[in-house]
């Protein structure tokens, strides 16, 4: 039986934290900003929270491949962005919206020639296994299935996920219903953990996510697309990049790479 957690109210906003959440094996996070990789060879890349089943499993194949180590630091997209501002050593960003991309690309952090977008997603609303099948993307339907609970969605100030979801939800009029109603997480993938323990009713994440704890949550809606801005993936060299990270790069984005990518869910998005 699920644990439920308590969350701490932070502000008359109603944003919410679980006070601490032991991270399930195939979902977990790293929970320290990026260190200084051990060697001076290593490609550092960091990527958006919901890469992590995909290009851990990327890296792992190139490392089998050219015995070349890959050290990867999955967050949210712009915390990471101003890590990297910071002086983080990191030799490829892949974010999971292009205003991260950009704010980096604005401070000539990134090698221009590098940029591309790379995957694509899509915004679905989940439940625990136990929860409902469907959920009508309404304001009836959506506080319907919540009851007494909290909807689990990353941070709009700092989430890519909780800006499209908050994009979505305030397209089909539910977002002033439920603003008040929300477990807001530092990661998609933290709103995924809220909805898999059984500590939320329901969250807003990616498929992919989705498709990464299916024995845990289940998919009840999907936004249409319409309802937010393109789900893109942009990744790019930064300016002090290493030599070999762009060997990895041109690897990861190119055939031999996609079938990392499209087996959890992701879109793989042609070179232009």
């Amino acid at each position: 039986m699920c644990h439920r957690r308590f969350f701490n109210q932070i502000s008359a906003g109603g944003v919410f934290l679980a006070f601490s959440l032991a991270a399930l094996p195939a979902l977990a996070l790293d929970p320290a900003p990026a260190a200084a990789p051990a060697h001076t060879s290593t490609v550092t890349v960091f990527a958006a929270a919901s890469l992590k089943n995909a290009l851990g499993e990327a890296a792992a194949a190139w490392k089998a491949k050219t015995g070349e180590e890959i050290s990867v630091s999955y967050a949210a997209s712009f915390p990471l962005a101003r890590q990297i501002e910071a002086g983080a050593p990191a030799d490829i960003f892949i974010g999971a919206d292009e205003e991260s991309m950009d704010y980096l690309a604005g401070k000539s952090l990134v090698k221009p020639e590098s940029r591309k977008d790379f995957l694509s997603n899509d915004l679905v609303l989940v439940a625990p296994t136990g929860g409902p099948d469907k959920v009508e993307l309404t304001v009836a339907g959506v506080t319907g299935a919540l009851k007494d609970g909290r909807m689990a969605v990353g941070d709009p100030a700092s989430v890519p996920a909780g800006k499209y979801a908050k994009a979505a939800l305030t397209k089909l009029n539910i977002w002033d219903a439920v603003q008040n109603r929300l477990a807001l997480a530092d990661s998609v993938r933290s709103a995924l953990l809220y909805v898999s323990r059984g500590e939320t009713p329901l969250g807003i994440v990616y498929l992919t996510d989705a498709k990464a704890a299916a024995k845990e949550t289940k998919i009840v809606a999907t936004f249409p697309e319409n309802t937010h801005a393109p789900i893109r993936y942009p990744i790019a060299l930064t300016a002090t990049a290493k030599e070999p990270a762009g060997k990895f790069l041109a690897w990861l984005s190119g055939p031999e790479g996609a079938p990392f990518f499209t087996k959890q869910g992701f879109g793989v998005l042609p070179a232009k």
